[in-house]
């Protein structure tokens, strides 16, 4: 019963906030690793004729999340081919996702940047704004001083 209040806080706090790079991340690796081995016992199961045993059948799931496929295991019966294309999509989604991810930091960070460059311009403006008023203070004070 605490494991399912710590899952749903979690889930909810997920839901609340903006996910973090860190925490997208998490959950694009969990997710990618549970579909590679949930579909490489699975496949097992389906095709138990070309997958033997569940090694081959991870060594397959991990070959074709990862989209390099060697070939020297395939399914070959329609519900373990539509398993395949599942977990090809999952690991092209994986990579593009990540890709993403990187990208977007870089960009944050860019614009971070820019804008603390922006930032400090403006404080010299100011800067440069309150000695033009300190002058004139000085020749209109001087200026008084003369009448």
């Amino acid at each position: 019963m605490g494991r399912f209040n710590i899952l749903e806080r979690r889930v909810a706090k997920f839901l609340r906030e903006p996910p973090t790079v860190r925490g997208a991340t998490a959950v694009i690796v969990t997710a990618t690793f549970v579909v590679t081995v949930g579909a490489g016992v699975l496949m097992t199961l389906i095709d138990n004729h070309e997958f033997p045993n569940a090694g081959v059948g991870l060594w397959w799931a991990v070959q074709t999340v990862t989209t390099v496929g060697y070939g020297d295991v395939a399914p070959k019966d329609a519900a373990g081919r539509l398993l395949g294309a599942f977990v090809m999509l999952e690991g092209t989604a994986f990579i593009a996702i990540v890709t993403a991810v990187i990208t977007s930091s870089f960009v944050t960070r860019a614009q971070m940047e820019h804008d603390k460059a922006v930032h400090k311009d403006e404080l010299s403006d100011r800067e440069l704004i309150e000695q033009r008023f300190d002058e004139l203070e000085r020749k209109i004070d001087a200026l008084a001083a003369q009448r």
